[in-house]
Protein backbone atom coordinates (compact mmCIF):
# COMPACT_ATOMS: atom_id res chain seq x y z
CA UNK A 1 0.00 0.00 0.00
CA UNK A 2 0.82 3.63 -0.67
CA UNK A 3 2.13 5.88 1.62
CA UNK A 4 -1.10 8.26 1.00
CA UNK A 5 -2.97 4.99 0.72
CA UNK A 6 -4.28 5.80 -2.53
CA UNK A 7 -5.50 3.30 -5.32
CA UNK A 8 -3.32 3.30 -8.59
CA UNK A 9 -5.45 2.84 -11.54
CA UNK A 10 -4.26 2.50 -15.20
CA UNK A 11 -6.15 1.91 -18.29
CA UNK A 12 -4.48 -0.93 -19.69
CA UNK A 13 -1.53 -3.08 -19.13
CA UNK A 14 1.16 -4.39 -21.47
CA UNK A 15 3.04 -7.52 -21.56
CA UNK A 16 6.12 -7.51 -23.91
CA UNK A 17 7.70 -10.87 -24.18
CA UNK A 18 10.81 -9.47 -26.29
CA UNK A 19 12.46 -5.49 -26.70
CA UNK A 20 10.92 -5.86 -30.48
CA UNK A 21 7.42 -6.07 -28.59
CA UNK A 22 8.71 -3.16 -26.62
CA UNK A 23 9.65 -0.74 -28.72
CA UNK A 24 6.07 -1.49 -30.41
CA UNK A 25 4.38 -0.44 -27.04
CA UNK A 26 6.71 2.48 -26.04
CA UNK A 27 5.81 3.72 -29.44
CA UNK A 28 2.05 3.74 -29.52
CA UNK A 29 2.05 5.37 -26.08
CA UNK A 30 3.99 8.06 -27.38
CA UNK A 31 1.93 9.14 -30.60
CA UNK A 32 -1.51 8.95 -28.20
CA UNK A 33 1.01 10.95 -25.32
CA UNK A 34 0.14 8.33 -23.16
CA UNK A 35 1.74 8.29 -19.70
CA UNK A 36 3.91 4.94 -18.76
CA UNK A 37 4.92 2.50 -15.93
CA UNK A 38 6.66 -0.06 -15.53
CA UNK A 39 5.89 -2.61 -13.15
CA UNK A 40 7.24 -6.23 -11.89
CA UNK A 41 5.91 -9.41 -11.95
CA UNK A 42 5.60 -9.66 -7.96
CA UNK A 43 5.71 -6.33 -6.41
CA UNK A 44 6.24 -2.42 -6.20
CA UNK A 45 8.06 -0.17 -4.39
CA UNK A 46 6.34 1.44 -1.53
CA UNK A 47 6.42 5.42 -2.56
CA UNK A 48 4.50 5.68 -5.82
CA UNK A 49 6.99 5.21 -8.04
CA UNK A 50 4.82 2.27 -10.43
CA UNK A 51 1.88 4.94 -10.77
CA UNK A 52 1.15 6.89 -13.84
CA UNK A 53 -0.77 9.95 -13.58
CA UNK A 54 -5.00 9.71 -13.90
CA UNK A 55 -6.57 6.72 -15.01
CA UNK A 56 -5.89 6.96 -18.32
CA UNK A 57 -2.39 5.37 -18.06
CA UNK A 58 -0.33 2.40 -19.25
CA UNK A 59 1.54 -0.35 -17.70
CA UNK A 60 3.97 -1.98 -18.89
CA UNK A 61 4.96 -5.45 -17.08
CA UNK A 62 8.17 -7.26 -17.48
CA UNK A 63 6.66 -9.97 -16.19
CA UNK A 64 7.91 -11.81 -19.90
CA UNK A 65 10.85 -10.50 -20.06
CA UNK A 66 12.37 -13.05 -18.18
CA UNK A 67 15.21 -14.60 -20.08
CA UNK A 68 18.73 -14.68 -19.43
CA UNK A 69 19.85 -13.67 -22.84
CA UNK A 70 24.01 -14.74 -22.69
CA UNK A 71 26.73 -15.76 -19.96
CA UNK A 72 30.36 -15.29 -21.23
CA UNK A 73 32.24 -16.97 -18.55
CA UNK A 74 35.45 -15.31 -20.63
CA UNK A 75 34.74 -12.07 -19.41
CA UNK A 76 32.45 -12.68 -16.70
CA UNK A 77 29.64 -11.38 -17.35
CA UNK A 78 25.59 -11.59 -17.59
CA UNK A 79 23.50 -10.09 -19.67
CA UNK A 80 19.62 -10.83 -18.82
CA UNK A 81 16.35 -9.17 -19.82
CA UNK A 82 14.95 -6.53 -17.30
CA UNK A 83 12.22 -8.33 -15.81
CA UNK A 84 14.83 -11.69 -14.84
CA UNK A 85 14.85 -11.78 -10.92
CA UNK A 86 17.62 -11.98 -8.72
CA UNK A 87 17.18 -15.47 -7.99
CA UNK A 88 17.73 -16.13 -11.99
CA UNK A 89 20.55 -14.04 -11.90
CA UNK A 90 22.42 -16.08 -9.22
CA UNK A 91 20.97 -19.46 -10.85
CA UNK A 92 21.99 -18.29 -13.91
CA UNK A 93 26.10 -17.36 -12.95
CA UNK A 94 26.09 -20.12 -10.77
CA UNK A 95 25.81 -22.49 -13.85
CA UNK A 96 28.91 -21.06 -15.51
CA UNK A 97 30.79 -20.88 -11.91
CA UNK A 98 29.94 -16.83 -11.89
CA UNK A 99 28.44 -14.84 -9.32
CA UNK A 100 27.29 -11.67 -8.51
CA UNK A 101 29.13 -10.40 -5.62
CA UNK A 102 27.14 -8.10 -4.00
CA UNK A 103 22.96 -8.21 -3.64
CA UNK A 104 20.36 -7.22 -1.51
CA UNK A 105 19.10 -10.06 0.37
CA UNK A 106 15.67 -10.66 -1.07
CA UNK A 107 15.72 -12.55 -4.13
CA UNK A 108 11.88 -11.21 -5.34
CA UNK A 109 13.30 -8.42 -6.81
CA UNK A 110 13.87 -7.83 -10.92
CA UNK A 111 17.35 -6.02 -12.32
CA UNK A 112 14.99 -3.54 -13.54
CA UNK A 113 13.00 -2.65 -10.21
CA UNK A 114 16.39 -3.06 -8.54
CA UNK A 115 18.06 -0.69 -10.46
CA UNK A 116 15.96 1.96 -10.52
CA UNK A 117 16.03 2.44 -6.52
CA UNK A 118 19.32 1.89 -6.31
CA UNK A 119 18.83 -1.64 -3.73
CA UNK A 120 21.96 -3.38 -2.32
CA UNK A 121 23.66 -5.38 -0.17
CA UNK A 122 26.07 -4.38 2.51
CA UNK A 123 29.70 -3.83 1.59
CA UNK A 124 32.98 -1.58 1.67
CA UNK A 125 35.05 -3.47 -0.54
CA UNK A 126 34.92 -3.36 -4.17
CA UNK A 127 32.64 -1.09 -5.72
CA UNK A 128 30.18 -1.33 -3.29
CA UNK A 129 26.86 -2.87 -2.20
CA UNK A 130 24.88 -1.65 -4.66
CA UNK A 131 23.71 -3.90 -7.95
CA UNK A 132 23.77 -1.13 -10.11
CA UNK A 133 27.74 -0.66 -9.98
CA UNK A 134 28.35 -3.66 -11.61
CA UNK A 135 26.33 -2.69 -14.51
CA UNK A 136 28.57 -2.52 -17.72
CA UNK A 137 26.27 -2.46 -20.43
CA UNK A 138 22.36 -1.98 -21.11
CA UNK A 139 19.66 -1.34 -23.30
CA UNK A 140 16.63 1.37 -22.43
CA UNK A 141 13.61 1.80 -24.71
CA UNK A 142 12.46 5.81 -24.45
CA UNK A 143 9.89 8.22 -26.37
CA UNK A 144 11.19 9.27 -29.80
CA UNK A 145 10.58 11.83 -32.30
CA UNK A 146 8.69 10.51 -35.68
CA UNK A 147 11.96 9.98 -37.85
CA UNK A 148 13.22 7.06 -34.67
CA UNK A 149 9.81 5.92 -35.28
CA UNK A 150 8.38 7.50 -31.85
CA UNK A 151 10.51 4.73 -29.93
CA UNK A 152 14.33 5.19 -29.44
CA UNK A 153 16.72 2.56 -28.36
CA UNK A 154 19.88 3.02 -26.74
CA UNK A 155 22.66 1.44 -25.78
CA UNK A 156 24.69 2.86 -23.37
CA UNK A 157 28.41 0.69 -21.71
CA UNK A 158 30.71 2.29 -19.20
CA UNK A 159 32.05 5.07 -22.19
CA UNK A 160 28.75 6.77 -22.00
CA UNK A 161 28.41 9.30 -19.33
CA UNK A 162 24.61 8.81 -18.96
CA UNK A 163 25.05 5.28 -17.93
CA UNK A 164 25.61 7.25 -14.82
CA UNK A 165 21.69 8.54 -14.69
CA UNK A 166 20.36 5.28 -16.21
CA UNK A 167 22.36 3.21 -13.27
CA UNK A 168 19.42 4.86 -11.17
CA UNK A 169 16.45 6.44 -12.89
CA UNK A 170 13.41 6.16 -11.09
CA UNK A 171 11.50 4.60 -14.18
CA UNK A 172 11.61 8.41 -15.22
CA UNK A 173 14.10 7.71 -18.59
CA UNK A 174 12.36 4.89 -20.07
CA UNK A 175 12.01 1.01 -19.77
CA UNK A 176 15.21 -0.91 -19.66
CA UNK A 177 15.15 -3.59 -22.10
CA UNK A 178 18.84 -5.73 -21.21
CA UNK A 179 21.36 -5.27 -18.51
CA UNK A 180 24.64 -6.47 -18.85
CA UNK A 181 26.09 -7.59 -15.23
CA UNK A 182 30.04 -7.61 -14.47
CA UNK A 183 30.54 -11.20 -11.87
CA UNK A 184 33.22 -12.76 -9.98
CA UNK A 185 34.53 -16.47 -9.95
CA UNK A 186 32.36 -18.52 -7.81
CA UNK A 187 33.58 -18.11 -4.27
CA UNK A 188 32.52 -19.15 -0.83
CA UNK A 189 31.92 -17.47 2.30
CA UNK A 190 32.42 -17.98 6.27
CA UNK A 191 29.30 -16.64 8.44
CA UNK A 192 29.62 -16.12 12.46
CA UNK A 193 26.48 -14.17 13.96
CA UNK A 194 27.75 -12.76 17.56
CA UNK A 195 26.04 -10.86 20.02
CA UNK A 196 27.28 -8.01 21.53
CA UNK A 197 26.04 -4.92 24.14
CA UNK A 198 25.32 -1.57 22.17
CA UNK A 199 27.56 -0.09 24.50
CA UNK A 200 30.61 0.45 21.96
CA UNK A 201 28.53 -0.19 18.59
CA UNK A 202 28.63 4.01 17.98
CA UNK A 203 32.04 3.57 17.79
CA UNK A 204 32.16 -0.23 15.91
CA UNK A 205 29.85 0.19 14.04
CA UNK A 206 32.54 3.28 11.38
CA UNK A 207 35.10 0.52 11.84
CA UNK A 208 33.28 -2.96 11.51
CA UNK A 209 32.46 -2.67 7.61
CA UNK A 210 36.48 -2.25 7.02
CA UNK A 211 37.01 -5.69 8.84
CA UNK A 212 34.61 -8.17 6.95
CA UNK A 213 33.76 -7.81 3.58
CA UNK A 214 29.99 -8.62 3.52
CA UNK A 215 29.29 -7.59 7.31
CA UNK A 216 25.95 -6.18 8.81
CA UNK A 217 25.00 -5.32 11.70
CA UNK A 218 21.51 -5.85 13.46
CA UNK A 219 20.43 -3.37 16.49
CA UNK A 220 17.85 -4.27 18.77
CA UNK A 221 17.81 -0.53 21.02
CA UNK A 222 15.64 -1.45 23.90
CA UNK A 223 17.46 -4.68 24.42
CA UNK A 224 20.88 -2.87 24.21
CA UNK A 225 22.07 -5.29 22.20
CA UNK A 226 23.08 -5.71 18.59
CA UNK A 227 24.60 -8.92 16.85
CA UNK A 228 27.34 -8.57 13.99
CA UNK A 229 27.75 -10.46 11.03
CA UNK A 230 31.23 -11.57 10.39
CA UNK A 231 31.42 -12.66 6.68
CA UNK A 232 34.03 -12.98 5.06
CA UNK A 233 35.49 -15.08 1.95
CA UNK A 234 37.22 -17.91 2.57
CA UNK A 235 39.46 -20.48 0.22
CA UNK A 236 36.65 -22.90 -2.23
CA UNK A 237 38.56 -25.45 -1.01
CA UNK A 238 37.26 -24.49 2.28
CA UNK A 239 35.06 -27.36 3.45
CA UNK A 240 31.24 -26.60 3.84
CA UNK A 241 28.02 -26.45 2.47
CA UNK A 242 25.81 -24.28 4.00
CA UNK A 243 22.91 -22.75 2.81
CA UNK A 244 20.79 -19.07 4.02
CA UNK A 245 17.59 -19.72 3.72
CA UNK A 246 16.22 -16.56 5.69
CA UNK A 247 13.34 -17.35 8.75
CA UNK A 248 10.92 -14.13 7.83
CA UNK A 249 11.41 -14.91 4.06
CA UNK A 250 9.81 -18.40 4.58
CA UNK A 251 6.06 -19.61 4.36
CA UNK A 252 4.57 -19.26 7.23
CA UNK A 253 1.03 -20.75 8.16
CA UNK A 254 -1.42 -17.51 7.40
CA UNK A 255 -3.15 -18.99 10.81
CA UNK A 256 -0.09 -18.36 12.63
CA UNK A 257 0.39 -14.59 11.28
CA UNK A 258 -3.09 -13.62 11.90
CA UNK A 259 -2.36 -14.60 15.87
CA UNK A 260 0.47 -12.21 15.60
CA UNK A 261 -0.94 -8.82 13.70
CA UNK A 262 -3.81 -9.54 16.39
CA UNK A 263 -1.51 -9.61 19.50
CA UNK A 264 0.35 -6.55 18.10
CA UNK A 265 -3.09 -4.87 17.50
CA UNK A 266 -4.34 -5.50 21.00
CA UNK A 267 -0.84 -4.18 22.36
CA UNK A 268 -1.37 -1.12 20.46
CA UNK A 269 -4.91 -0.12 21.46
CA UNK A 270 -4.00 -0.90 25.19
CA UNK A 271 -1.00 0.89 24.72
CA UNK A 272 0.71 -2.24 26.22
CA UNK A 273 5.03 -1.78 26.07
CA UNK A 274 5.36 -4.22 27.84
CA UNK A 275 3.96 -6.68 26.11
CA UNK A 276 5.93 -5.71 22.92
CA UNK A 277 9.29 -5.69 24.83
CA UNK A 278 8.64 -9.39 25.89
CA UNK A 279 7.70 -10.29 22.56
CA UNK A 280 10.70 -8.71 20.91
CA UNK A 281 12.93 -10.91 23.21
CA UNK A 282 11.00 -14.24 21.83
CA UNK A 283 11.35 -13.16 18.54
CA UNK A 284 15.21 -12.08 18.78
CA UNK A 285 15.84 -15.03 20.82
CA UNK A 286 14.14 -17.33 18.36
CA UNK A 287 15.90 -16.37 15.24
CA UNK A 288 19.22 -16.45 16.84
CA UNK A 289 19.16 -19.88 18.32
CA UNK A 290 18.10 -20.76 14.89
CA UNK A 291 21.21 -18.95 13.46
CA UNK A 292 18.42 -16.80 11.66
CA UNK A 293 18.11 -19.52 8.80
CA UNK A 294 21.72 -20.57 8.21
CA UNK A 295 22.48 -24.07 8.14
CA UNK A 296 25.60 -25.70 7.91
CA UNK A 297 24.24 -28.82 5.16
CA UNK A 298 21.04 -27.57 3.83
CA UNK A 299 19.40 -29.38 6.61
CA UNK A 300 20.83 -28.08 9.80
CA UNK A 301 22.38 -25.96 11.99
CA UNK A 302 25.36 -27.45 13.74
CA UNK A 303 27.03 -24.41 14.95
CA UNK A 304 29.36 -21.22 13.62
CA UNK A 305 30.99 -20.58 11.21
CA UNK A 306 28.38 -21.44 8.65
CA UNK A 307 30.66 -21.90 5.46
CA UNK A 308 29.12 -22.14 1.73
CA UNK A 309 29.03 -21.47 -1.49
CA UNK A 310 28.04 -17.51 -2.30
CA UNK A 311 25.08 -18.64 -4.57
CA UNK A 312 24.13 -20.33 -1.80
CA UNK A 313 24.21 -17.42 1.02
CA UNK A 314 23.90 -14.38 -0.59
CA UNK A 315 20.30 -14.50 -1.00
CA UNK A 316 16.28 -15.87 -0.03
CA UNK A 317 12.93 -15.53 0.00
CA UNK A 318 11.44 -19.36 -0.31
CA UNK A 319 8.22 -17.81 0.71
CA UNK A 320 7.79 -16.81 -3.30
CA UNK A 321 7.71 -20.77 -4.05
CA UNK A 322 4.48 -21.41 -1.37
CA UNK A 323 2.48 -24.25 -2.45
CA UNK A 324 -0.64 -23.35 -3.98
CA UNK A 325 -2.56 -24.39 -1.15
CA UNK A 326 -5.65 -21.51 -0.97
CA UNK A 327 -3.48 -19.53 0.97
CA UNK A 328 -2.96 -22.01 3.94
CA UNK A 329 1.17 -20.58 3.73
CA UNK A 330 2.24 -17.50 2.65
CA UNK A 331 4.85 -14.55 2.48
CA UNK A 332 4.26 -13.10 5.94
CA UNK A 333 3.59 -9.61 4.56
CA UNK A 334 0.72 -11.19 1.54
CA UNK A 335 -1.63 -8.18 1.83
CA UNK A 336 -4.82 -11.16 0.55
CA UNK A 337 -3.99 -12.28 4.23
CA UNK A 338 -4.23 -11.12 7.59
CA UNK A 339 -0.55 -10.86 8.16
CA UNK A 340 2.13 -7.94 8.50
CA UNK A 341 1.66 -4.56 7.35
CA UNK A 342 4.32 -1.77 8.07
CA UNK A 343 5.71 1.32 7.54
CA UNK A 344 9.83 1.00 6.93
CA UNK A 345 11.95 3.82 7.09
CA UNK A 346 15.50 3.38 5.31
CA UNK A 347 18.07 6.01 4.88
CA UNK A 348 21.90 5.87 5.19
CA UNK A 349 23.78 8.36 6.80
CA UNK A 350 27.73 9.32 5.97
CA UNK A 351 30.55 7.50 8.10
CA UNK A 352 31.48 10.43 8.70
CA UNK A 353 28.64 11.49 11.22
CA UNK A 354 26.99 8.06 11.79
CA UNK A 355 28.52 7.59 15.51
CA UNK A 356 26.59 10.67 16.43
CA UNK A 357 23.40 9.59 15.10
CA UNK A 358 23.81 6.09 17.04
CA UNK A 359 24.18 8.12 20.16
CA UNK A 360 21.27 10.27 19.92
CA UNK A 361 19.15 7.38 19.17
CA UNK A 362 20.93 5.63 22.60
CA UNK A 363 20.22 9.25 24.23
CA UNK A 364 16.08 8.41 23.00
CA UNK A 365 16.18 5.12 24.44
CA UNK A 366 17.23 5.81 27.78
CA UNK A 367 14.43 8.41 28.23
CA UNK A 368 12.24 5.81 27.15
CA UNK A 369 13.67 2.42 27.33
CA UNK A 370 10.41 0.55 25.99
CA UNK A 371 9.98 3.31 23.09
CA UNK A 372 11.44 0.63 20.29
CA UNK A 373 10.70 -2.80 21.06
CA UNK A 374 8.07 -2.46 19.03
CA UNK A 375 10.43 -2.56 15.91
CA UNK A 376 12.54 -5.11 17.81
CA UNK A 377 9.32 -7.14 16.94
CA UNK A 378 10.32 -6.79 12.87
CA UNK A 379 14.36 -7.91 14.10
CA UNK A 380 15.17 -4.54 14.91
CA UNK A 381 17.26 -2.37 12.49
CA UNK A 382 19.08 -3.42 10.05
CA UNK A 383 22.76 -2.06 9.62
CA UNK A 384 23.86 -2.57 5.98
CA UNK A 385 27.66 -1.01 4.72
CA UNK A 386 26.82 0.99 1.25
CA UNK A 387 29.96 2.70 -0.75
CA UNK A 388 29.96 6.07 -2.25
CA UNK A 389 28.47 5.49 -6.16
CA UNK A 390 29.08 7.20 -9.55
CA UNK A 391 25.53 7.03 -10.00
CA UNK A 392 24.21 10.44 -10.17
CA UNK A 393 21.07 9.26 -8.01
CA UNK A 394 23.40 6.51 -5.75
CA UNK A 395 24.88 7.25 -2.54
CA UNK A 396 26.73 9.84 -2.17
CA UNK A 397 28.99 8.83 0.08
CA UNK A 398 30.39 5.78 2.06
CA UNK A 399 27.58 5.07 4.58
CA UNK A 400 25.84 2.90 6.92
CA UNK A 401 22.18 1.83 5.77
CA UNK A 402 19.31 2.25 8.39
CA UNK A 403 16.08 -0.31 7.82
CA UNK A 404 13.34 0.11 10.23
CA UNK A 405 10.55 -1.67 9.80
CA UNK A 406 7.09 -1.29 12.25
CA UNK A 407 3.60 -1.37 12.94
CA UNK A 408 1.88 0.24 10.96
CA UNK A 409 -2.70 0.53 11.73
CA UNK A 410 -5.08 -0.69 9.01
CA UNK A 411 -6.77 3.01 10.48
CA UNK A 412 -5.03 6.05 8.91
CA UNK A 413 -5.73 8.25 11.95
CA UNK A 414 -4.88 5.62 14.55
CA UNK A 415 -1.77 6.60 15.87
CA UNK A 416 0.99 4.29 16.77
CA UNK A 417 2.24 3.38 20.58
CA UNK A 418 5.63 6.04 20.77
CA UNK A 419 4.77 7.30 17.77
CA UNK A 420 7.24 10.68 18.77
CA UNK A 421 10.59 8.65 19.37
CA UNK A 422 10.27 7.06 15.87
CA UNK A 423 9.10 10.49 14.25
CA UNK A 424 12.05 12.05 16.15
CA UNK A 425 14.58 9.43 14.33
CA UNK A 426 13.62 9.59 11.06
CA UNK A 427 13.82 13.49 11.35
CA UNK A 428 16.57 13.46 12.97
CA UNK A 429 18.46 11.04 10.30
CA UNK A 430 16.94 13.08 7.38
CA UNK A 431 17.38 16.72 8.40
CA UNK A 432 20.30 16.76 11.09
CA UNK A 433 22.42 14.26 9.91
CA UNK A 434 21.84 14.72 6.12
CA UNK A 435 20.68 11.26 5.48
CA UNK A 436 19.64 10.00 1.97
CA UNK A 437 16.08 7.75 1.68
CA UNK A 438 15.97 4.65 -0.18
CA UNK A 439 14.50 5.00 -3.06
CA UNK A 440 12.14 2.01 -3.31
CA UNK A 441 11.14 1.99 0.67
CA UNK A 442 9.85 5.24 3.24
CA UNK A 443 7.06 7.62 4.23
CA UNK A 444 6.64 11.09 1.88
CA UNK A 445 8.12 13.68 4.74
CA UNK A 446 11.92 12.10 4.06
CA UNK A 447 11.72 12.80 0.32
CA UNK A 448 11.11 16.72 1.04
CA UNK A 449 13.72 18.54 -0.70
CA UNK A 450 15.90 15.53 -1.00
CA UNK A 451 17.10 16.26 -4.64
CA UNK A 452 19.20 18.88 -3.28
CA UNK A 453 21.15 16.16 -1.80
CA UNK A 454 22.45 15.20 -4.80
CA UNK A 455 25.47 16.83 -6.45
CA UNK A 456 25.31 15.53 -9.97
CA UNK A 457 21.16 15.91 -10.03
CA UNK A 458 20.92 18.82 -12.80
CA UNK A 459 23.16 16.13 -15.01
CA UNK A 460 20.06 13.81 -14.44
CA UNK A 461 17.20 16.27 -14.88
CA UNK A 462 19.39 17.62 -18.29
CA UNK A 463 19.44 13.55 -19.43
CA UNK A 464 15.50 12.87 -18.23
CA UNK A 465 14.69 15.66 -20.80
CA UNK A 466 16.50 14.64 -23.56
CA UNK A 467 15.50 11.07 -23.08
CA UNK A 468 11.23 12.26 -22.62
CA UNK A 469 10.94 15.37 -22.93
CA UNK A 470 7.39 14.53 -22.50
CA UNK A 471 7.30 13.57 -19.38
CA UNK A 472 5.52 10.65 -20.26
CA UNK A 473 7.60 8.42 -18.05
CA UNK A 474 7.24 10.75 -15.53
CA UNK A 475 4.38 11.08 -13.17
CA UNK A 476 3.08 13.93 -10.17
CA UNK A 477 5.32 11.56 -7.73
CA UNK A 478 8.26 11.59 -9.36
CA UNK A 479 8.30 15.52 -10.07
CA UNK A 480 7.79 16.35 -6.61
CA UNK A 481 10.81 14.20 -5.94
CA UNK A 482 13.08 15.71 -8.32
CA UNK A 483 11.99 19.03 -7.16
CA UNK A 484 10.07 20.01 -10.71
CA UNK A 485 6.91 20.23 -9.28
CA UNK A 486 6.07 21.50 -5.74
CA UNK A 487 6.67 18.93 -2.27
CA UNK A 488 5.72 15.76 -1.92
CA UNK A 489 4.10 16.20 1.79
CA UNK A 490 0.05 16.60 2.19
CA UNK A 491 -0.73 18.66 4.55
CA UNK A 492 -4.42 17.49 6.00
CA UNK A 493 -5.79 15.88 9.38
CA UNK A 494 -3.74 13.08 10.87
CA UNK A 495 -0.69 13.42 7.99
CA UNK A 496 1.68 12.97 10.35
CA UNK A 497 0.20 9.96 11.80
CA UNK A 498 1.30 8.46 8.54
CA UNK A 499 4.25 10.51 7.17
CA UNK A 500 2.38 12.82 4.79
CA UNK A 501 3.75 15.00 6.79
CA UNK A 502 5.87 17.13 9.09
CA UNK A 503 3.47 18.36 12.31
CA UNK A 504 3.29 21.92 12.46
CA UNK A 505 -0.47 21.95 14.42
CA UNK A 506 -2.22 19.64 16.92
CA UNK A 507 -4.81 18.56 13.99
CA UNK A 508 -2.03 17.12 12.28
CA UNK A 509 -1.70 14.31 14.86
CA UNK A 510 -4.63 12.90 16.83
CA UNK A 511 -5.57 14.89 19.41
CA UNK A 512 -8.80 13.63 20.08
CA UNK A 513 -6.70 10.49 20.96
CA UNK A 514 -4.55 12.42 23.07
CA UNK A 515 -1.56 12.91 20.47
CA UNK A 516 -0.31 16.57 20.02
CA UNK A 517 2.51 17.98 17.93
CA UNK A 518 5.47 18.78 20.31
CA UNK A 519 9.29 18.92 19.64
CA UNK A 520 11.68 16.45 19.59
CA UNK A 521 13.44 15.32 23.50
CA UNK A 522 16.52 15.27 22.13
CA UNK A 523 16.68 17.23 18.48
CA UNK A 524 14.49 20.23 19.33
CA UNK A 525 14.10 21.18 15.74
CA UNK A 526 11.90 17.61 15.24
CA UNK A 527 8.11 18.04 15.16
CA UNK A 528 6.37 14.89 16.25
CA UNK A 529 3.74 13.44 17.13
CA UNK A 530 3.77 13.26 21.67
CA UNK A 531 1.47 11.49 23.41
CA UNK A 532 0.28 13.50 26.48
CA UNK A 533 -1.71 11.34 28.38
CA UNK A 534 -0.32 10.04 31.31
CA UNK A 535 -1.46 6.51 30.24
CA UNK A 536 1.39 6.27 27.84
CA UNK A 537 1.98 2.40 28.50
CA UNK A 538 0.88 -0.85 31.11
Amino acid sequence: MFPDRSVCKAANVSYPTSEQELISVVSMATIAKRKMKVATRFSHSIPKLVCPDGEDGLLISTKYLNKILRVDAQAMTITVESGVTLRQIIEGATKAALALPYTPYWWGLTIGGLMGTGAHGSTLYSNGSSVHDYVVELRIVSPGSAEDGYAKVRVLNETHQDLLAAKVSLGVLGVISQVTLKLQPLFKRSITYQMKDDLDLADEAVSFGRQHEFADINWYPSQRKAIYRIDDRVSSNTSGNGLYDYTPFRSTLTATLAIIRTTEENQESTNDANGKCTGAMLVTSTLRNSAFGLTNNGILFTGYPVIGFQNRLQSSGTCLDSPQDKLITACSWDSRIKGEFFHQTTFTIGLSVVKNFIEDVQKLVALEPKSLCGLELYNGILMRYVKASSAYLGKQEDSIDFDISYYRSKDPMTPRLYEDILEEIEQMAVFKYGGLPHWGKNRNLVFDGVIKKYKNAGKFIKIKEKYDSLGLFSSEWTDQVLGLKGGVNIVKDGCALEGLCICSQDIHCAPSKGYLCRPGKIYPDARVCTRTSSKRLI
